[in-house]
């Protein structure tokens, strides 16, 4: 079966390759689609694999893909999918890829090697001798130990995380990348990047130091000779600038036009670093039995400079006489003796020490503790006494050797640090590795070994061979102007100086080669919109943007021209970078993601976690203000990926740690429902979807964006009618839609959408089901129902009144906005305008919370509240105003209060008629769902009623009118409201039914009994008269022209028809310009008989004004006075 892939095999994500269905990671999983079903007839016939034969499209038989799974490529997936792009662009479609070449390193050239030339450096040779005498013996041990072991300790987590599945190439970033997310990943990763940008800077800087001071000092274009102080610093400073950039311009050319010379060239840069190593240890050796001389000129106390003078001597004896020497000359006004001199020249006597006096000297004890200096410092010699007079101006300093910076402990962390990186040399040739798994652990843990015994040796060896003034002395002054590490050389100190020129050059190289490919690779994976462009190189790859960039960038670190400034800021970094690679072990760990399984054994998260806490400490060690700068440029990088970047799901351990974080929460939410002063409005949003499965309220989101001042939770939930199977797409259709329209309107939730038989379940589905443990809605909001009245959306108020008896059910707040197609958008803006509270009922609060929630949101922010609630005859309005204003203050909520006195009336006509209307209506409504032959009796039974003979004989029909109220849908066309009552019947008339069984109040003069009364009809006229507000008696007349008996009418109905039509004419009154008025929301029937008549109440009572929010409370306090 292998044979079978040879033909149609591209090498992963190819054009015939299919994956296992996730487009956001590469997959290994090769499916030859191209075979024929009669290949395929053949391939599984006799096989005993036709019980699969039909999976074997989307499942392919393990023995034709192990091939496949086996060679997993090595590259990462944007460097990948970019090479397959060109590939796709560029060759033709017949032509085949060229054979890659196999990875063949091994771990001592791939992995071990590479990091030992990374690690050791240019700070190695330049400043690990005046870090010695700086901080001592003691204070150096602890610097190196500290810096190396959370090298080891980022090596171990490292490892770990290189060893748990194939390690893609790129190095460091893709580790942090698919541990912790694009984010992490990109933020960290430019850090890196910069890092090695400035790493670069350093080398060329070191170059230039050992080319200037030490190798041609002739070659300075702006000359220090005679100058002292500031001048001569910056005379030197801009010689580095000048040469430095020289350099750098030369340096990127080479790799421009070749980086296979640099890769050749690295293993001489390698033995150079190697062999000087080697020069160090054998001079210390050799001083042990026959040190060096290098003497030194001591004045006093003080380190004189060795040039213009050739004798350590004030005068020396001559041809029987006393004969000055040049030194005399530098500090008394002439060579005579009785010249007058310098007073601290002509009060100390001039010494002659020994500048390396060996490892058997002893000198160990003298240098074992820090002698730190400010700028300017003389360098002094321990245990010599001096004349001075300290009130005496200070002459010829520049004779002296000087401190050239203010010194510190932190100052040496951040200068010594860099010189322990270089750690994912390693992990960034991981593609070209035979077996990475093996070899990065092994080769990176045996470099930093190496590394770290050769830098703890050496500190101990330089302040056993070499004497403290030398030690501190930076540029070599005293010793003749000598490298001071090659001072200690053997055989000579041009092996270190022409060792270390070449390695530092070196490592500029390889920075400069490196740098850009980190750059390309994070550009290819498009976490970073605005870095696409460096993504692009010349045609065989090689990043030509990404190598401008990082040149430019490198000249900063030029331009900044000290090698001791440039150090802290590259050693942030890389202390960033090995702080979240730590970070992802410990994360790693502690989840326990299934696919945590490293190769490596020997890590534990408590490790990981102490290496990242010394990284972060390292960082404010060396230079607060340099990590607070990295910290922020990592931060802005992270925000713009979170909010600009490309969508990318690598199964990191963010995500992880975010599952275990809301699982954690979760918990602890399920301990009980949360107390008043932490309650907040859940909303569930129940939406309706039209035939293309769009929103057909987007402005209910609106609303919900306002409302969200709250911070709570929000779920957007909409019904799909079918069944799971057969309407799965238009599920997820829905959910596109409501997810679009969520980020349009700024709605920060969750959707859901649920397949049910019809919508009423699928909308109780979502109340019952919607959130998780704790985290549930408690309240509910939906649109009104604005054309109920039409037959056509019968069902969908019913539904809607089923909503309503649901959340009264489960003690959740229910938000009904009528109108909402008039609701503000979120651009909108009210300069001006009141949201009118009318507060009825106590609802526990939420007639208080909306409006202050609503006023939070800047399309409502001008808008006042005003509070009104109604006073009946025997209540003190007065005192009610008093109480009100008392309870808002202690709820520090603002808002004008008004009492409204509603006295007692006598129902009026208008009332009688509206509520026969509405009972009429009713039963038509009924009536259109009554079959031909029930009709046919309720006609006759109408007109038995009408001459006042016959009660209706069958009330068994009632039980059949009452089970044929909901029927799954309404086959009637959709005519205007006024024509509604004509609708499917050919008559003019229709017949009604009312049954009132719970009629509490029948009055004497009717004698009816409940659930048997007959009404006759109401014409055309009186319908329009009565919506028009303009009721006559007795000009309701039915088909035989009797007048209606407004006594049968059901009296519980007239009275709430009063309320609703006396509380609307009170609202209008005082909130008829109100941007929104808030009500409280009457309680639905208990019976399914009178649901017509609630939905009237309702129209009735909110009749006239615009924007309408009704609110019932969930049954439970939700503000409090109490802080």
């Amino acid at each position: 079966m292998l044979n079978n892939m040879t033909d149609t095999e591209e090498g992963e994500g190819g054009p015939n390759s299919q994956g296992d269905g996730n487009p956001k990671e590469s997959s290994p999983f090769i499916n030859s689609s191209s075979a024929s079903d009669v290949e395929k007839s053949q391939q599984y016939d006799g096989k005993n694999m036709a019980l699969f034969e039909e999976e074997m499209d989307n499942s392919p038989m393990v023995s034709s893909i192990l091939s496949s799974l086996a060679n997993y490529s090595n590259l990462p997936q944007g460097s990948k999918e970019h090479e397959e792009a060109e590939n796709e662009e560029g060759a033709a479609p017949s032509k085949k890829k060229p054979a890659v070449k196999a990875p063949s390193l091994g771990t001592l050239m791939g992995v071990y090697l590479p990091c030992i030339q990374n690690i050791f450096g240019v700070i190695l040779f330049l400043r690990m001798t005046w870090m010695v005498g700086i901080g001592g013996v003691f204070g150096s041990f602890i610097i190196v130990f500290m810096c190396c072991s959370t090298t080891m300790l980022t090596a171990i987590s490292m490892s770990a995380i290189a060893t748990n599945g194939v390690v893609p190439a790129g190095g460091s970033y893709y580790m942090i990348s698919r541990s912790l997310g694009p984010e992490f990943g990109g933020a960290v990763g430019i850090c890196f990047y910069l890092g090695t940008t400035f790493a670069g800077a350093m080398y060329i800087l070191g170059a230039i130091e050992l080319l200037l001071i030490y190798i041609l000092p002739q070659a300075a274009i702006f000359k220090m000779e005679g100058l002292e102080g500031a001048d001569m610093e910056a005379a030197m400073l801009n010689n580095m600038r000048v040469y430095g950039t020289i350099v750098l311009s030369f340096m990127a050319t080479v790799v421009f036009v070749g980086v296979k010379y640099v890769n050749k060239l690295a293993l001489v840069f390698l033995a150079c670093v190697i062999l000087s190593i080697l020069a160090v240890y054998a001079g210390v050796i050799k001083t042990a039995f026959e040190p060096p001389v290098f003497p030194v000129c001591i004045l006093g106390n003080r380190t004189l400079i060795s040039k213009g003078f050739d004798l350590c001597a004030k005068v020396i004896e001559r041809d029987n006489g006393t004969v000055t020497t040049k030194l005399w000359k530098i500090f008394c006004d002439s060579e005579f003796l009785n010249a007058t001199c310098d007073e601290y020249f002509a009060s100390n006597n001039v010494s002659e020490i020994q500048g390396i006096p060996g490892v058997s000297s002893g000198i160990l004890a003298e240098n074992l503790f820090g002698y730190y200096l400010e700028k300017g410092d003389f360098l002094e010699k321990r245990g010599i006494s001096a004349m001075q007079d300290p009130d005496a101006p200070i002459t010829n300093s520049n004779r002296y050797v000087l401190a050239d910076i203010t010194s510190f402990f932190t100052l040496l962390v951040g200068i010594y640090f860099p010189s322990v990186t270089g750690i994912m040399a390693g992990s960034n040739r991981s593609g070209d590795l035979r077996d990475a798994q093996k070899s990065i652990p092994i080769g990176t843990i045996a470099a930093i070994t190496t590394t770290s015994i050769v830098y703890m040796s050496a500190v101990v060896l330089f302040g056993a061979c070499i004497e403290g003034v030398v030690l501190r002395d930076k540029f070599g002054e005293g010793v003749d102007g000598n490298l001071v590490i090659g001072t200690l050389a053997w055989p000579s100190p041009w092996v270190i100086v022409i060792g270390s020129f070449f390695s530092t050059c070196g490592a500029g190289l390889q920075s400069l080669t490196g740098a850009p490919r980190l750059l390309q690779a994070i550009s290819r994976d498009s976490v970073i919109p605005f870095l696409k462009v460096f993504g692009h190189g010349k045609a065989n790859g090689e990043p030509t943007w990404a190598l401008l960039l990082t040149a430019s960038i490198c000249e900063i670190g030029i331009i900044i021209a000290s090698l001791d400034a440039v150090a802290p800021i590259l050693s942030m970094f890389f202390l960033m970078c090995y702080m979240f690679v730590n970070l992802a072990c410990a994360l790693q760990t502690l989840l326990r993601t299934p696919n945590w399984r490293p190769r490596f054994k020997f890590y534990h998260w408590a490790l990981s976690f102490l290496g990242m806490s010394l990284c972060l400490s390292l960082m404010f060690i060396c230079s607060w203000y340099y990590a607070i700068v990295a910290m922020v440029i990592a931060t802005c990088i992270y925000k713009y990926i979170e909010f600009a970047g490309a969508e990318k799901e690598w199964g990191d351990g963010i995500r992880g740690i975010s599952l275990s974080a809301a699982r954690f929460a979760l918990m602890r939410l399920e301990e009980g429902p949360p107390h008043t002063k932490n309650w907040r409005p859940q909303i569930m949003v129940l939406v309706s979807m039209d035939s293309e499965q769009n929103v057909e309220q987007p402005r209910l989101l609106s609303l919900t964006n306002q409302l969200k001042a709250g911070k709570g939770l929000t779920i957007v939930g909409t019904s799909v009618v079918g069944t799971f199977l057969n309407n799965h797409a238009e599920a997820q259709q829905a959910d596109q839609s409501l997810r679009k329209l969520m980020e349009t309107e700024k709605v920060k939730g969750f959707s859901q959408v649920v397949i049910s038989s019809n919508l009423r379940d699928g909308t109780s589905h979502l109340i019952q089901v919607g959130g998780l443990g704790g985290l549930k809605h408690n309240t509910v909001l939906v649109s009104w129902p604005r054309t109920w009245k039409q037959a056509e959306d019968n069902l969908r108020f019913r539904n809607f009144i089923e909503v309503v008896r649901e959340t009264t059910a489960a003690s959740m707040a229910l938000l009904v906005p009528k109108n909402i197609a008039a609701y503000p958008s979120n651009g909108e803006r009210f300069t001006e305008g009141h949201i009118d509270v009318w507060w009825i009922v106590h609802d526990g609060g939420m007639l208080m919370l909306l409006p202050f929630l609503l006023r939070q949101h800047k399309v409502w922010r001008k808008c006042k509240m005003r509070i009104f609630t109604v006073a009946q005859m025997d209540d003190n309005s007065i005192q009610m105003k008093k109480d009100l204003i008392t309870f808002l203050y202690h709820l520090r909520i603002d808002a004008e209060v008004e009492v409204v006195e509603m006295h007692d009336s006598d129902i009026s006509a208008y009332t009688y008629e509206k509520t026969l209307v509405m009972e009429q209506r009713t039963q038509i409504l009924k009536q259109m769902h009554l079959t031909k032959n029930e009709m046919e009796r309720e006609i006759q039974s109408i007109t038995d009623s009408s001459r006042g003979s016959i009660r209706r004989k069958n009330p068994s029909n009632l039980q059949s009118q009452q089970s044929s109220e909901e029927p799954a849908g309404v086959s009637v066309e959709e005519k205007p409201e006024e024509e509604s009552v004509a609708v499917s019947r050919p008559k003019q008339v229709q017949l009604i039914h009312n049954k009132n069984p719970t009629s509490p109040t029948t009055p004497a003069g009717s004698a009816a009994t409940p659930g048997s009364e007959v009404q006759m009809t109401w014409t055309d006229k009186a319908e329009t008269q009565a919506a028009a507000g303009h009721p006559e008696q007795g000009g309701v007349k039915d088909i035989f022209n009797m007048k209606p008996e407004w006594e049968s009418l059901n009296q519980s109905n007239v009275r709430r028809m009063h309320t609703a039509l006396r509380l609307n004419e009170v609202i209008m009154k005082k909130s008829k310009e109100a941007k929104l008025v808030l009500l409280n929301m009457p309680g639905p029937p208990k019976n399914r008989m009178g649901e017509e008549n609630y939905m009237e109440f309702l129209e009735v009572l909110t009749e006239g004004l615009n924007r309408v929010l009704l609110v019932r409370g969930g049954g439970r306090e939700v503000i409090t006075i109490y802080s």
